[in-house]
């Protein structure tokens, strides 16, 4: 099967693009964005993947309020032959150019929320290490992402009102991830799966001139499986990123992280990083939240928008929710992400914090499936 991208030469096998190279059924091609106010009153995130071996091409599009309700649109459809068409009923996101700006536009639908947005870019592209995980011997994730860090501008429509952007007063990160992992209807027949746990952290950070992030995940006993810290320039204008990478990124020998947590939660209280340098002194990071933002609302784990899912050749959805009203140890409302104002003793930031912490993980004292902090 060909599709538009097969007249460029950037094949990596005999198969056309559109052929996966893994015959893994969760094979996945995904855009992410999170945009929020520099005075941390508002955060949006949308999400668009494609799912070829399930057929699925879905989206979503969330925005939350500081002390306010988190309202959230859902789109599905049966994946087009042609993987350049990325719109999903009113939903359309547009690569004006690769890599430095990208426009996302949802019409008027029944969920309440519209928006005309644009990301432009302040990073060069900024590869993660490539992310490998096994449950027992089966591998659930092999993937590649690049994440950019830049500023929004237009217009979103929400129940409770609408928010002007602009590159002034809301930053926003990208992340463009593809591989494989556990999304979809699960598997049937075999012997029954045996209950998985799961330690996330991701923390993408703004700085006066540089940007920073860290990556983690962890096994129950808080052994590292993946680790990464770096820094990269932070340009004054998108014209400035010079190119896809600059190789001005700096990488960490490692990273560490400490979490205090909600008493009888698992979302942060507040957090500290530790970037490690190949050699010079440790540089701590002290996050401070202060607004969260429930992922269920571009379909993370959500209950009947999960991502990968079959609803049909063409289904929209919307629903709104008090964050604070909401079980934190329910298993749909584990992963966050949350605003946070950082620190490093001389220096001030400002960036995200996302979080998933389900079953056993010793280094909080999580001795059950989803029990809370003791303390």
């Amino acid at each position: 099967m060909l599709n538009k991208l097969d007249d460029f030469p950037v094949h990596q096998t005999p198969e056309p693009l559109a052929h996966p190279v893994t015959s893994d059924r969760n094979v996945y091609d995904r855009y992410w964005f999170n945009g929020y106010a520099k005075d941390g009153s508002y955060y949006f995130a949308f999400a668009m993947g494609v799912y070829p071996y399930r057929g699925v091409l879905d989206c979503a599009f969330s925005v939350v309020f500081k002390d306010g309700r988190q309202h959230c649109f859902f789109g599905s459809r049966r994946a087009p032959d042609e993987r350049t068409e990325l719109t999903v009923g009113p939903f359309r996101l547009m690569v004006e150019e690769p890599m430095r700006r990208t426009r996302i536009v949802l019409e008027d639908n029944t969920s309440g929320l519209s928006c005309d947005l644009t990301f432009s870019t302040r990073t060069a592209a900024i590869k993660e290490a490539r992310q490998t995980l096994h449950a027992g011997i089966r591998p659930i994730m092999d993937a590649t992402r690049f994440d950019q860090f830049g500023h929004w501008s237009g217009t979103a429509r929400t129940p409770d009102g609408e928010i002007t952007v602009s590159e002034a007063t809301c930053y926003g990160t990208k992340d463009r991830s593809w591989g494989f992992r556990r999304v979809g209807e699960p598997e049937t027949g075999g012997a029954p799966a045996m209950p998985q746990g799961f330690f996330f952290l991701w923390a993408p950070l703004f700085w006066d001139d540089h940007v920073s992030h860290a990556i983690f995940f962890d096994g129950p006993k808080g052994e590292p499986l993946v680790r990464e810290g770096l820094t990269a320039p932070l340009y004054a204008s998108e014209a400035a990123v010079p190119g896809t990478e600059d190789g001005r990124d700096i990488r960490m020998a490692t990273a560490r992280h400490r979490v205090r947590y909600h008493k009888g939660t698992r979302l942060a209280q507040s957090a500290e990083l530790d970037l490690v340098p190949v050699d010079g002194p440790i540089r701590t990071i002290a996050l401070d939240p202060i607004l969260k933002f429930q992922m269920k609302g571009i379909g993370y784990g959500h209950p009947e928008w999960s991502h990968g899912t079959w609803k049909g050749e063409l289904a929209v959805g919307g629903e709104s929710f008090d964050p604070k009203q909401l079980n934190p140890l329910a298993p749909e409302n584990l992963h966050t992400q949350q605003v946070v104002r950082a620190s490093d003793g001389t220096r001030n930031g400002m960036g995200v914090l996302e979080q998933i912490c389900i079953g056993p993980y010793a280094p909080a004292g999580f001795k059950e499936f989803l029990d809370g902090a003791k303390e």
